[in-house]
């Protein structure tokens, strides 16, 4: 990952369409994905939920690190997230809401609001990819 690049594989591993995936710099931890019946067998995380957990990961990992940035002490950090999908195809994820419950004894408003505009205008990889084309919500509590 050092030259700026990702590398992954994902090989199918049944007879319908049930994957595992596997990152080249952590090959020790496979991803099984699947779709859900007759498809698949469910027997994996579908393609969005990997897409939704990476979001939720990649801003929580980018406001816990703003927010230490600033002298903040983290000793918790959640974040629930929910997408709905389009009931149509093509099938795409259409909003997102993230719920962050901190656990801090010195985090205020600002410092979490600041870290989520940052994190959304242009610290978040993920939310950058994301930002033009699904509706984000967040909303957050102390904890």
């Amino acid at each position: 990952m050092n030259d700026g690049q990702f590398k992954v594989a994902v090989s199918l591993i049944n007879q319908k369409v049930q994957f595992k995936g596997v990152s080249m710099s952590n090959s020790e931890r496979p991803i099984q994905f699947d779709f859900s019946p007759p498809i698949g067998d469910g027997d994996g995380y579908a393609g969005l939920e990997l897409l939704l957990m990476s979001f939720a990961g990649c801003v929580a990992t980018t406001i816990v690190h703003l927010l230490r940035k600033m002298g903040k002490d983290i000793s918790g950090f959640k974040v629930n997230a929910r997408g709905v999908r389009t009931a149509q195809p093509p099938l795409k994820l259409e909003s997102i809401f993230l719920e962050f419950n901190i656990s801090s004894g010195d985090v205020q408003d600002a410092d979490i609001e600041k870290a989520i505009l940052l994190a959304k205008e242009s610290f978040s990889p993920v939310w950058q990819m994301l930002k033009d084309n699904v509706e984000v919500t967040t909303e957050y509590k102390f904890i």
